[in-house]
């Protein structure tokens, strides 16, 4: 979830759609115009540590916007396979621009992140230091960059498969999930948290730093702001919280980590990832990595049991955006950019 006409407080043109390598660009309609699907074929990489494969694709498309209709996708992707050349890791990424040069800052970040954790010799040893090491010293990067990156920035999702440990290390309100064989039912758990003034954790964290914490209601003085509870995210999340100046109407994020950000920097934003980490065993069918435009309107657990009705990722994956891109326009006048993807897990056995 992103401010009030996004992810921060101003609607802004932008460009981006990930990665271009063997992508075919597809049209659909959608009875609001033309809008392009960026789908790669199905590939499969190996994990010969534990003789495993990894099958995955991507889907990208960019939203919907009646007053801005040449807006392009700010969503960026990154796959990267055998990692330092090392055939057992991978690496798989969704960023999520927003702001002016949102989609400048996603690219970057993109580009910048896979390299600077591609080259640190202590990756393998100490993949969680090492994460935290590239998320700071990228989120650097692009502060001192050509790219204005005071009001614009990106949320990163990423997840690295080393061998049969999943690494998950997350700054903003993207997301990735892992389904789970539970006798005759596949259930979904999430592998990040969306860092969001929802959390009391991270509210009270950017507090600290400066922030006020109020929903645009509030800010503009139609509600109390002196209420601090704003519901549950899932289900009273049409006007969240965000993080305002102390004395102005901006930047408005209702997230509380990316990269870039310079402003919302001031008032706790930071670029720390949370990392999690995960033993890959037989109960683990599938991974999805995506961008809050999916999770936005549907749960964890509907995107599993999506991917789980066909046996072609690329057929769950439009079948998720077109979901998705409906429940956006039921509750909205626009939708969000909205990314994919899907890691199927094969022939993964107990030793």
């Amino acid at each position: 979830m992103g401010c009030v006409h996004g992810k921060c407080c101003s609607r802004y043109p932008s460009s981006s759609d990930g990665d271009n390598k063997d992508r075919q660009e597809l049209g659909i309609y959608t009875g609001h115009g033309r809008h392009i699907l960026a789908n790669w074929p199905l590939h499969c990489v190996s994990v010969p540590s534990h003789n495993f494969q990894l099958e995955y694709s991507v889907l990208t498309q960019r939203g919907f916007y009646p007053d801005t209709p040449d807006k392009e996708n700010q969503d960026s992707f990154c796959i990267r396979t055998q990692i330092q050349g090392n055939p057992s890791v991978h690496f798989f990424g969704v960023f999520d621009g927003h702001g002016e040069f949102g989609a400048e800052c996603s690219n970057f970040v993109k580009d910048r992140l896979v390299e600077i954790l591609s080259n640190d010799p202590t990756l393998l040893d100490d993949p969680v230091r090492a994460y935290d090491s590239a998320f700071l010293a990228t989120n650097n990067e692009l502060h001192n960059s050509v790219i204005d990156d005071s009001m614009s920035g990106t949320t990163a999702i990423t997840v690295l498969v080393i061998g049969d440990m999943l690494y998950v290390a997350n700054a903003g309100d993207s997301r990735a999930v892992i389904a789970i064989k539970d006798g005759n039912q596949i259930v979904a758990e999430d592998l990040s948290h969306d860092q969001t003034p929802y959390r009391k954790d991270e509210c009270d964290r950017v507090k600290l730093c400066g922030a006020r914490v109020l929903s645009v209601d509030q800010v503009e003085g139609r509600e109390d702001p002196s209420i601090q509870t704003w519901g549950d995210e899932e289900m009273d999340g049409w006007d969240p919280p965000r993080l305002w100046v102390p004395n102005g109407m901006y930047p408005g994020t209702a997230f509380t980590r990316s990269l870039g950000d310079g402003v919302a920097e001031r008032i706790g934003v930071v670029a720390v990832p949370e990392v999690s980490m995960i033993q890959l065993t037989p109960v683990h069918p599938f991974f999805v990595v995506a961008s809050d435009g999916v999770f936005e309107f549907l749960s964890s657990q509907t995107v599993v049991d999506m991917v789980s009705r066909y046996t072609d990722s690329r057929d769950a994956s439009s079948a998720i955006a077109g979901d998705s891109y409906k429940l956006w326009l039921e509750h909205e006048n626009r939708t969000d950019d909205i990314t994919i993807i899907i890691v199927h897990i094969k022939d993964l056995s107990i030793d």
